[in-house]
């Protein structure tokens, strides 16, 4: 089946104006001004978008697919991710993760859960590892992970925080050289996903590993960066070596909000290429007292991503381009796949995500089939 969308007002995420989008299968085939002649023949489904914003669906590298949680026993385990809880959010590829709980969530269920998802129709990648070290893996190795399976493309660790394993400079330049060479190995980013604590030690020990390591920063991704102003002025500076980072929308912990923190990033001399934005979805948000007691357990859901993206505009005086790209082109590369994902070009995948005036989900394509029509979900997973 041909799809053919007409009179789309394009952020690609670059401002095209008014274009048609033809796509054929899961592929973007055409962007142009008028591809009115494709209109009427045999096997064309048209559907005229009567100018409304179509940009390209949202790219999220962090989210906890099987769900997150725990710090309350039992009972505080985040339920899994379901496919309405992404493709109603624009959220059309997906980076899944364990987060502190790497007992009770395995990395087998972990790589099964985004084989499901994929099967329902978004596309997939997932991050061998946890919170601790050494990593837990499905090989017993974190090169072969990354190597081996497809779906890994790196690994993740916490740093900086309590439940963290309190890592050596040295023990995280071996596993940042581990993920590297994996990803050599295999044609992937190879990238080592840091899960950032409220500790004063923030990004010490990532600074510490790259003085004694050849690994370059572009392989590091430190999440969470928007926990205090004192964490966003050490992730500037990681940024300005080369790095990239991510901030958690709508993270309970933000002074004044993840927009704030991002935004307060670029004024101190970020570079907007390497920032992302992720939701940290099916993640628990615990919240601790002064002796380090859970007092209280809440979790996000990819919702946050548009809810930030309307913040950055209305609140910040972002423009609607600059902002899309920390959801879109930036997370799309940061994952290996420029070109491919997080833009709407010939020979990207046909993700697609048609917005309201006022930025809420409309129609979703995702690998050119359609998931959500009118704001109503269509493609649903098997227990939907």
């Amino acid at each position: 089946m041909l799809k053919l969308w007409k009179n789309c007002d394009v952020l690609a995420p670059a401002h095209l104006g008014k274009r048609d989008i033809l796509i054929i299968g899961d592929k973007i085939h055409l962007v142009e001004a008028d591809l009115s002649r494709w209109e009427g023949l045999p096997g064309v489904e048209t559907l005229d978008l009567g100018g409304t914003l179509v940009c390209p669906g949202l790219v999220d590298m962090h989210v906890h697919v099987t769900g997150g949680g725990g710090e309350q026993g039992p009972a505080s385990r985040v339920p899994e991710v379901r496919l309405g809880d992404l493709v109603l959010n624009g959220v059309t590829t997906v980076l899944g993760l364990l987060g502190t709980d790497g007992v009770s969530r395995s990395l087998e269920n972990l790589l099964y859960k985004c084989r499901a998802l994929e099967e329902e129709g978004v596309t997939t990648r997932m991050l061998t590892g946890c919170y601790r070290h050494p990593s837990p893996t499905l090989t017993g190795d974190v090169m072969r992970d990354i190597t081996l399976i497809d779906k890994v493309v790196g690994v993740k660790l916490a740093l900086s925080d309590h439940r963290s394993s309190g890592v050596t400079a040295a023990e995280l330049a071996r596993l940042a050289s581990e993920a590297r060479v994996g990803g050599m190995l295999s044609g992937k980013p190879g990238i080592v996903i840091l899960h950032m604590g409220s500790s004063k030690r923030r990004l010490a020990p990532l600074f510490e590993a790259l003085e004694i390591c050849d690994v370059p920063p572009q392989n590091f991704i430190p999440t969470h960066c928007c926990r205090t102003p004192e964490l966003v002025a050490e992730a500037v500076r990681f940024n300005k070596m080369g790095g990239t980072i991510d901030f958690t929308a709508d993270s309970v912990e933000s002074v004044a909000g993840t927009a704030a923190a991002l935004c307060s990033a670029l004024r101190q001399g970020a570079d907007p290429s390497r920032v992302i934005m992720s939701s940290d979805g099916g993640g628990s948000m615990p919240i601790f007292d002064e002796s380090g007691n859970c007092v209280r357990l809440t979790y996000s859901t990819p919702a946050t991503l548009l809810f930030e993206l309307r913040r950055m505009i209305s609140r910040e005086g972002l423009s609607l381009e600059t902002a899309l790209r920390f959801f879109t082109e930036n997370p799309a590369r940061a994952l290996g796949l420029a070109g491919i994902k997080g833009t709407l070009a010939p020979g990207a995948d046909a993700d697609l995500i048609a917005l309201d005036d006022g930025l809420h989900v409309k129609h979703v394509l995702a690998r050119g089939k359609l998931a959500v029509k009118d704001g109503v979900q269509v493609i649903k997973g098997r227990f939907e």
